[in-house]
This record gives structure tokens, C-alpha cells and sequence, in this order.
């Protein structure tokens, strides 16, 4: 047997184990509260900002999508322009698509759509309509599949339209958007006065357990709809969405703790206009993760820390209402009164740990048991060693998050997305 643990030591250097993306390099430094943090290499430290950013602008109402519109300085004719792009030989259309892309950006008025493309051709007929038309078209017979037929999305047609988006306005354009779209407009189809009949059949697609699938929606993002959203119509639909959203959470084996960030720091909103904070959207996520695993321990923590009781099946919103607001950050004492030989342990939070400690708050859990951590702000220092072993942090909530436990666990290293 000591012969067999001796070798298996030896493979193990020899082959080191998967790695995440966001390092650290060893170096103390302190942190916002006055703890002690690990300091991230250059890169890391740029990644983690980045995409704590693009999550937040991935939020319900902030979007890090760059539509190509005439308001843009930098359109997707330009982009073509940069890479060089070439037709792939197996799709012929791509040619003409590729000559009219920068057309339309530098010459909208002789750009010609592809004879054979028949959105952009719709799309070109609308356009060239006279203002005074315009709502005429969309608001009579035939409108919204004309709408559909051009491709036109909501924000193109506010744009378009040169006037109010009314009630006619997105009842013509309400067919054709996306369910993302919908959730993230309800609160104008109520100020609109949206009739109970199109948003019964909106309510009806926001809660289509295969359109939830399709749109890859997570469960923070219904919940903040559902936080914005004033009319009750939309509250059931939306908490439909949210449990059929858990199926893109991973159903973890084993024993896990899940450790959610409730410190004063978390109540920052995900951004300037976003009605859900980073306290919230932590125990959401912390709460699906529990729901969905074979055996977890869900646990608040900051000043003090607690567990969170929760039922198998429960409504992930009725969790949500048992977590708290514990003013500081003391990771390290929660890990250590949580930790019981879990299999795992991931923690939600800033990383802003508020109490005295030398640089890494997962110290009491066994080198051999892998700890991961959800950076939700981007700060420089993170709260322990990252990149090797069984250490992993990231950054942000997006689908790729909810992936990276079983990958990392089934030895596959976690990459840079570029």
C-alpha cells in the first residue's frame, strides 16, 4: 500500500491536475477591508475586471451586445473589412452578404440587399418607407409578421419609428422577439398597456420550458424580472422560468458546501442600472447549486455566518427570502465552522474579506478537497491561491460558470474564452 500511495504522488507530479484561468503569484497585499489579499498575475487581474463587467452588463437590463446600427461608430462591415473575411467556398451567399455589409455601412444610400436574401430585402423596403408611414405599417393589418419578416428587433424599431413605443408598438413587435427580449421588457409592456391577451401569450413563451433551454436564461436573470416587473401577470410565468432554468445548473455528486457572499459589499447593483444586487444574484446561484445537487450544505456568511434551509424541489424565490444581510466578510471562520468533509466547497462573493488573515481564507480545507470561487467585482486581490492544484477562481455568472465544476473535476482544464 505505501508503495502504491508513493507512486501515486509521483504521477500526480508528473502530471499536474487541471488549472483555471485566474492565477495568483503568490504576493500579499492589502485589500478594500483591511484583510490580507493574494495578489493575481497582470493577466488574470485584467480577465477577472472584464468579465465581472460583461456580467453585468449581461444583467436584465444591461447587455454587452454591439448592434450594428447606424449609431455605431464600428459596424460589422468594418469588422469584415479588419479580418479579411472569405466566403467559405461550401456557402456561396456569404460573397454578396459580405460585399453588402460594408456597403450599407459606407454607402447606405446605392447599397444594394442580395437579390436572393429576402430579410434584408424586407428589411431595405422599411427602411425606405417616409417617417409619416411608419407606424401606419406596423400598427395595421399584416404588421407584425411584416415586422418578423424584416428581422426587425424592438430596439431598431423604437429607433425606426422616430416616436413612442405604445401599446400597437410592441404588440406588432412582441411576436417576434426573443424570450430573453421579453423578459427583459416587461416592465414597458406594463407602463405600455400591453393588453392581457399578448402578454398571456408572452407570459406563455417566457415559461416554455424548452424556450427557457434554448435561450440558455439562468435562474439570477428571471429573478431579476421578476424583482422589476410590476404587474403581477408576469410573477408566475417568470417563477416557472426560474425552476425550469435549474436544469442548466449541474447536478453535482457527492458531498458540497456552498458558501454565499451576504456582506455589506455585496448590496452594490451588478451595474448602474440594474435592479438586482450581488448579494442576490450570489444566493440565487448558491441556491440552484444546492437544489440541484446530490447533498449540500447551503450557508450565508460575513460578519457571522448560518446555514440556509431548503427543501428538495423548493422554489429557488422562497430560499432566496431566508438569506440575510451580515455586514462584514469573515471567509475565513465561515469556511472553517462549515467545512465537514465536503467534497467539494464554492464560494459566491467580492473576495473583500474584512478580517485579519494571511492571504488565503480556504486554508482549514484540505489541499486534496478542490475549492472554487465566484469573483463577482473584478477587485485585484483575491482571498486565497488560485491557478494550481485545487484552487480555481472565476469570474462573473454566465453558463460557462455553472459548467466548470464538472469539468475541472473531470480533469480538464478550464481555458481563456479568447
Amino acid at each position: 500500500m505505501a508503495r502504491f500511495n508513493q507512486r501515486v504522488t509521483q504521477l500526480r507530479s508528473a502530471f499536474p491536475g487541471p488549472a483555471s484561468p485566474v492565477t495568483t503569484t503568490g504576493g500579499l497585499a492589502a485589500n478594500h477591508q483591511g484583510g490580507t489579499g493574494r495578489v493575481r498575475d497582470g493577466r488574470s487581474e485584467l480577465f477577472l475586471l472584464a468579465v465581472a463587467d460583461f456580467v453585468a452588463q449581461e444583467t436584465f437590463y444591461e447587455s454587452g451586445e454591439k448592434y450594428d446600427t447606424a449609431s455605431k461608430g464600428f459596424r460589422f462591415g468594418d469588422v469584415l473589412n479588419l479580418v479579411h473575411a472569405a466566403p467559405d467556398p461550401a456557402k456561396p451567399w456569404q460573397g454578396e452578404l459580405f460585399r453588402y455589409a460594408p456597403d450599407r455601412g459606407h454607402r447606405p444610400e446605392s447599397a444594394v440587399p442580395p437579390a436572393g436574401d429576402r430579410t434584408l430585402t424586407a428589411h431595405r423596403a422599411l427602411m425606405e418607407l417616409p417617417v409619416a408611414e411608419r407606424r401606419a405599417v406596423v400598427t395595421g393589418p399584416g404588421g407584425a409578421e411584416r415586422l418578423a419578416g424584416a428581422g426587425m428587433t424592438w430596439e431598431a424599431l423604437a429607433g425606426w419609428l422616430q416616436g413612442p413605443m405604445d401599446a400597437e408598438a410592441w404588440e406588432a413587435v412582441i411576436a417576434s422577439m426573443g424570450t430573453m427580449a421579453l423578459v427583459r421588457n416587461l416592465r414597458n409592456f406594463d407602463e405600455a398597456g400591453v393588453s392581457d391577451a399578448v402578454a398571456a401569450r408572452a407570459a406563455a413563451r417566457i415559461c416554455d420550458p424548452e424556450a427557457v433551454a434554448a435561450s440558455r436564461q439562468f435562474p439570477f436573470r428571471s429573478l431579476a424580472a421578476y424583482r422589476h416587473a410590476p404587474s403581477l401577470r408576469w410573477a408566475y410565468p417568470l417563477e416557472r422560468a426560474l425552476g425550469h432554468s435549474l436544469n442548466q445548473v449541474p447536478a453535482l455528486p457527492g458531498r458540497t458546501l456552498v458558501l454565499v457572499d451576504r456582506s455589506g459589499s455585496m448590496w452594490s447593483p451588478l451595474s448602474g442600472r440594474s435592479q438586482l444586487n450581488r448579494a442576490d444574484a450570489a444566493a440565487v446561484f448558491g441556491a440552484a447549486l444546492a437544489l440541484r445537487a446530490a447533498d449540500a450544505d447551503l450557508v450565508e456568511f460575513g460578519t457571522t455566518s448560518a446555514p440556509v434551509a431548503y427543501r428538495t424541489g423548493e422554489s429557488v424565490l422562497k430560499v432566496l427570502e431566508r438569506f440575510g444581510n451580515l455586514g462584514g466578510t469573515d471567509t475565513v471562520r465561515a469556511v472553517e465552522r462549515h467545512y465537514r468533509g465536503h467534497d467539494r466547497v464554492l464560494i459566491v462573493t467580492d473576495e473583500q474579506a474584512s478580517y485579519p488573515f494571511r492571504g488565503d481564507a480556504t486554508r482549514s480545507v484540505p489541499d486534496t478537497v478542490p475549492v472554487y470561487t465566484w469573483n463577482l467585482a473584478g477587485y485585484r486581490l483575491g482571498h486565497a491561491p488560485s491557478g494550481d492544484g485545487n484552487r480555481h477562481t472565476f469570474g462573473g455568472l454566465s453558463d460557462a460558470a455553472f459548467r466548470m465544476v464538472p469539468l475541472l473535476e473531470a480533469g480538464v482544464s478550464a481555458d481563456w474564452p479568447w
